[in-house]
């Protein structure tokens, strides 16, 4: 008996293994797949970005929640692409959801491109830069009035610019 469940346990940590090796190195992400006004080389993203804004903008990854200064960022202005600096939020759409993200329930027009995200073992929907395909965070339908949506966004993958008057 002792055989058959450490033989089963290895086959489910195989499996396992397998499966997420497959989905980090599987097919093209949509966003990927898209095309793009701003494209650059992996060694052009490389130098214009810190590690930890690539791994997030370039690889998908998410900074530890409660680290990015943009959650106590509370000044008017605009939330912009850290990859390209393409306007993306409004300081009026961003609200504290106590999530340890910077989080919006809405972008400006056009701004934003979405696709579907069934990492995790779940589905979600991944947030990116429409002019140069950075990964910005999920959107949830738990957000405030007026749309229900919340943006939870990466604070690394963002800038912010306030207002000017």
């Amino acid at each position: 008996m002792k055989r058959r469940s450490f033989l089963f346990s290895g086959a489910a940590v195989a499996l396992l293994g397998g499966t997420t090796a497959f989905w980090r190195m599987g097919a093209p992400t949509n966003a990927r797949a898209e095309s793009f006004e701003v494209i650059k080389t992996e060694e052009e993203w490389r130098a214009l970005l810190s590690d930890a804004q690539y791994a997030v903008l370039r690889e998908e990854d998410t900074e530890p929640a409660g680290t990015s200064p943009l959650n106590n960022e509370k000044r008017k202005g605009i939330f912009h692409c850290a990859g390209c600096d393409l306007p993306l939020y409004p300081s009026e759409t961003k609200y504290e959801s106590g999530t340890g993200w910077p989080s919006f329930w809405d972008s400006l027009p056009g701004a934003i491109g979405t696709k579907e995200d069934n990492s995790l073992f779940m589905t979600r929907t991944e947030v990116h830069c429409r002019r140069c395909g950075g990964h910005l965070g999920h959107i949830f339908d738990d957000g405030p009035p007026p749309t229900g949506k919340r943006h939870c966004l990466n604070g690394l993958a963002l800038t912010f610019k306030p207002a000017t008057a």
